[in-house]
């Protein structure tokens, strides 16, 4: 099985053992993997069957999941070391993964040392209770991170400072409002994007300015993904007009690996 080469900056594979996924908060509301889902079923692609059907001119996720068995091994065949995400088109999270699947997926990674795993999910309090459930849950090759939108979501950011890992990470994508003085002292990497598509939400350039004032503040690198369909002017455009300038230059900043869990 090939690699999936990915056009996310900050990974260089996409790797889905898992397939499918539910809302969980309001930046669920556009998921790219959602309609990615509807594509590749139209495709004929077994694994993405009936996750996503269209409800009036939105896309929505049916609540099905698919756990590909096949894919398990995927890594193993990989020779050369990338940095692989992890379920970009679900949540190895989702609390219909029962854990004995996570435990095969945290195996694989075990068994493929020399690749980078990027792990995100919107439900790290379930993440927690996995990795103190299994104390060799830490590997020197696993990232492990979570999603934050908004003020509404930063709860989540407790659950991951509190997950042993060697590296800690918050994507701040899609940022649909600011998130405030959050507590960044346990993360090691911080990434920041706009929102893409036809229904894009907008971003403002304070709540960047605010996340990259405290990625200073806290020693965490800062990774600028996107502005997406929105500029720092608050004018739509396509994502490529917009760039990916932030004061003038390219953030991508990586988190360093001399820290411990």
């Amino acid at each position: 099985m090939e690699a999936v080469l990915s056009e996310i900056e900050w990974t260089d594979t996409t790797w889905n053992p898992v397939a499918g996924c539910t809302a969980a908060s309001s930046g669920c509301t556009n998921c790219y993997a959602m309609h990615m889902a509807l594509r590749l079923e139209a495709m004929g692609m077994e694994k993405y069957q009936r996750l996503a059907r269209r409800s009036g001119k939105r896309t929505v996720w049916t609540g099905a999941i698919n756990l590909d068995e096949k894919s398990l091994e995927a890594p193993l065949k990989w020779r050369k070391p990338r940095k692989i995400f992890v379920n970009s088109m679900s949540d190895l999270f989702h609390e219909r993964v029962p854990f004995d699947f996570v435990e095969r997926v945290w195996q694989t990674m075990k068994n493929t040392p020399h690749h980078q795993y990027q792990i995100l999910t919107k439900r790290p309090e379930r993440m927690l209770e996995f990795t103190r459930d299994h104390l060799d849950a830490v590997l020197p090759n696993v990232w492990l991170g979570t999603s934050v939108e908004s003020a509404e979501t930063v709860a989540r950011i407790d659950a991951l400072s509190g997950t042993p890992a060697i590296i800690r990470f918050i994507s701040f994508e899609p940022l649909i409002a600011p998130v405030g003085e959050v507590d960044l002292s346990n993360i090691h990497w911080a990434i920041v994007g706009g929102e893409s598509g036809p229904q894009a939400r907008p971003i403002k350039e304070e709540w960047i300015d605010e996340i990259h004032s405290l990625c200073k503040r806290y020693g965490t690198a800062f990774f600028f993904k996107q502005w997406g369909t929105w500029g720092k002017d608050n004018k739509k455009r396509s994502k490529k007009a917009n760039g990916r300038l932030f004061r003038g230059k390219v953030w991508e900043e990586m988190p360093t690996f001399s820290v411990s869990p």
